[in-house]
């Protein structure tokens, strides 16, 4: 198995102690006119920040996560802080010469190549041979080559080599070139289409081809180890030679036999350049940097080999099939296509790898997040006593809008008069106006029967009571067995046990105790037929109840009225047979249900506009930031507030949209619903709606008779199962007193 292409990494800086306790207490005595006493403990954590992050020689993850969260510090200081200034002692990454500067910015811009230089390592010692590896090599590259841009655009001065822009360049350059390098070993392992790996190879060895140019300038400046060089040199000949072998395989498949072959041979001539100079680099490396791994110059040398031989048979292979069967004219090497490059790895940038959830845990809050200059504090007050004045203005005015519609609505009466003149005019009922309590008892009854139902008890309480007579009927038995016994050895005067037998049958507890289970028996059957019969008497209206067809039955018994006591059919659709009236009033209620869904849908508009207002107010911390950011410069309060508050006008303008359509609803409503009342059918309807409320009303006491008598028969048949089965136990126990006896006799 060929081990994995070796990687650079970037060397790290070290440093000297930095002790900001001293420098941070004067400034807080000196701008916050408060004791540097209260803030001990915060000072102490930085200082501890500091020590853990630039003490730690480790290049892994925890190093990592100490680094990013000293330079997120480093950054709410600057905020705080802004005239601060320390002695920051760094040795330059490498030369190793001490540069000292009096200033912020030297240690914030050491720390974020600390953290470039970490994610280096880290990227480069990774397992690729594993998804997850391979995942966190690509992304480490990266994030490093996004710092090291940021470094760049940001720090232009710089006070060592190590940060010059030349050798960030260089630095930015290799660790693209390697980010790249890891995703074509991606594409490969999944054995992507020939096509793109080519591309993405193409892209690889521009790269470590540019790379080699920056650095080689570097190497003659003595800057970097040489061995860099060597590495690039060879990386970008073997990736150029990869290029032309899987281009060579696309031309292959499309028929394109002679380029095939020219770039069979071409990826040949590469390898085996890049062969030859792994072969030198692996016979004069000796691991002298922490950069490289230790077995770089093998690892290198079994790449460059593998394909190497590859290209070869690949060639002599295309040789050979081009002379027997294609015969194709072969191009020169520069009339051949260019290879076309792919982009596939970009920096990651510094507020990106800041900004995701796992790095804002890393990095935590602002130590001296309590301290807070005066004027400021009291800016900040002014804003936030401004922002709740916003919030209790809005919640009133929309509180205010709610109470306005439903006043409106409770005025003309149109909540409780449109279900009347739909339910007239439609002549039915829906499964909504079902009543409550209907509901309820379908769903109590219905859950009740599916856990243990009636007819299921009754078999239950059935058998209980068989298993019973029959234990009280053997016992009977047994009882007179002993007595006809005892009457046959009665006249044995002299027989020993005689005397001791009727005196122990003659005992009449067993006897009395038998007849009075008899009798509760007897008087439970008259209890169990009471429950039959009850039950005999409401299962059908309990079935209506707990079906699927209870709308309908409804539905049918108000809608049509079938003849009782003598009165004549009442047919409640007979008063609407003017068609057209019906549906002009069926229009108009639809359109009064329409505006009324428009009132709900804007009540809910309101109440979201109101939850968004209170989470943008309740971001803390934003205002905060940008008077720190501008307090040096006067007089920018006011405008400040003013221009943070003009961010909530959005959601004022769509509460106030709210209120402005609910009022033309409400006047639409009012004016539909006058419509309505002006049509004169009331008085038509009203003797339908008065015998519809009738109806409902009487099949309500119907149901509830019935749910009544349901719940008295599950009580019984509770209350008789277990009557039954103490029964049983009890004449079980009789029933071994008597065998018991007989056997001692």
């Amino acid at each position: 198995m060929v081990r994995q292409s070796p990687m650079i990494s970037i060397p790290k800086k070290s440093s000297a102690d930095v002790d900001w306790i001293p420098s941070i207490r004067n400034l807080i005595a000196k701008s916050y006119g408060i004791s540097p006493d209260d803030y001990a403990a915060e000072c102490q954590v930085l200082q501890q920040c500091r020590r853990d992050a630039v003490k730690d020689a480790n290049s892994n993850v925890i190093a990592h996560d100490r680094l990013s969260r000293y330079f997120a510090q480093l950054e709410f200081l600057g905020l705080r802080f802004p005239e601060i200034c320390i002695d920051s002692t760094w040795s330059d990454a490498f030369s190793n010469k001490q540069i000292v500067q009096t200033s912020l910015a030297y240690e914030k811009v050491s720390i974020l190549f600390q953290i470039a230089a970490t994610q280096s390592a880290i990227a480069a010692s990774q397992n690729r041979t594993r998804p997850e590896g391979l995942k966190l090599a690509f992304y480490y590259f990266r994030s490093c080559a996004g710092l090291l841009t940021y470094i760049a655009e940001s720090f232009p001065h710089a006070p060592s080599i190590d940060l010059s822009r030349d050798v960030i360049s260089s630095l930015t350059g290799i660790v693209i070139a390697q980010a790249t390098e890891i995703f074509l070993e991606k594409v490969i392992g999944e054995k992507t289409a020939h096509t793109l790996i080519s591309k993405v190879a193409s892209q690889t060895a521009h790269l470590y081809t540019a790379s080699t140019e920056e650095v080689k300038a570097l190497t003659y400046k003595g800057v970097v180890d040489h061995k860099w060089n060597m590495i690039l040199q060879i990386k970008s000949k073997y990736f150029a030679s990869l290029a032309q072998y899987y281009r060579g395989l696309v031309d292959d498949k499309a028929g394109n036999h002679g380029n095939a072959l020219v770039r069979f041979k071409l990826a040949e001539s590469l390898a085996n350049e890049a062969n030859q100079d792994a072969t030198s680099f692996n016979a004069l490396f000796v691991c002298s940097v922490s950069s490289l791994p230790v077995d770089a110059g093998s690892a290198i040398l079994d790449s460059t080999r593998v394909h190497l031989s590859l290209c070869t048979e690949r060639r002599s292979e295309a040789t050979r099939e081009n002379d027997l069967i294609y015969i194709a004219a072969l191009p020169s090497h520069g009339t051949l296509p260019a290879i076309e490059k792919a982009i596939v790895a970009t920096p990651v940038s510094i507020q990106e790898f800041y900004g995701t959830p796992d790095m804002q845990k890393v990095t935590g809050l602002d130590i001296f997040s309590k301290l807070i200059p005066l004027n400021i504090h009291k800016s900040t007050s002014v804003y936030m006593e401004e922002k709740a004045e916003l919030i209790r203005r809005e919640v009133e005015l929309a509180e205010s809008a709610d109470t306005e519609a439903c006043s409106a609505l409770d005025a003309i009466g149109v909540q409780d008069g449109l279900a009347r003149f739909k339910a007239i005019t439609e002549g039915g009922i829906d499964v909504k106006d079902i009543p409550r309590d209907m509901r309820r008892w379908r769903e109590d009854i219905g859950a009740m029967e599916d856990r243990k139902g009636v007819d299921m008890l009754m078999r239950e309480l059935g058998k209980l009571k068989a298993s019973a007579t029959d234990v009280l009927d053997s016992v009977s038995y047994d009882l007179k067995s002993r007595d006809r016994k005892a009457m046959r050895v009665g006249y044995n005067r002299n027989h020993p046990c005689t005397h001791r037998d009727r005196s122990a049958l003659s005992d009449g507890s067993i006897r009395s105790e038998l007849n009075s289970q008899v009798a509760a028996l007897h008087a439970a059957a008259s209890s169990d037929g009471q429950v039959a019969a009850l039950w005999d008497s409401v299962k059908g209206i309990i079935g209506l109840l707990i079906s699927d067809n209870l709308e309908d039955v409804l539905r049918s018994s108000i809608h049509k009225i079938p003849q009782m006591d003598g009165l004549p059919y009442l047919d409640l659709s007979s008063d609407l047979s003017d068609e057209r009236k019906r549906r002009k009033i069926k229009q108009c209620i639809t359109d009064i249900e329409d505006r009324l869904k428009k009132l709900k849908e804007i009540r809910s508009e309101r109440s979201d506009v109101l939850k968004d207002l209170r989470n943008k107010v309740a971001q803390r911390g934003d205002s905060l930031q940008l008077l720190l950011i501008t307090r040096q410069t006067s007089n920018t309060e006011p405008s400040l507030i003013t221009t943070e508050l003009e961010r909530f006008k959005f959601y004022q303008q769509r509460r106030h949209e709210c209120d402005r359509h609910q009022q033309v609803v409400l006047q639409e409503i009012t004016l539909l619903w006058k419509t309505l009342q002006d049509m004169e059918t009331h008085g038509l309807y009203a003797r339908g709606w008065v015998e519809r409320e009738k109806r409902v009303k009487d099949a309500v006491r119907t149901f509830a008779r019935a749910r009544d008598g349901y719940m008295q028969v599950q009580d019984g048949l509770d209350k008789g199962i277990r009557f039954y089965q103490q029964l049983v136990n009890l004449s079980e126990t009789m029933r071994q007193r008597v065998k018991s006896i007989s056997n001692n006799k």
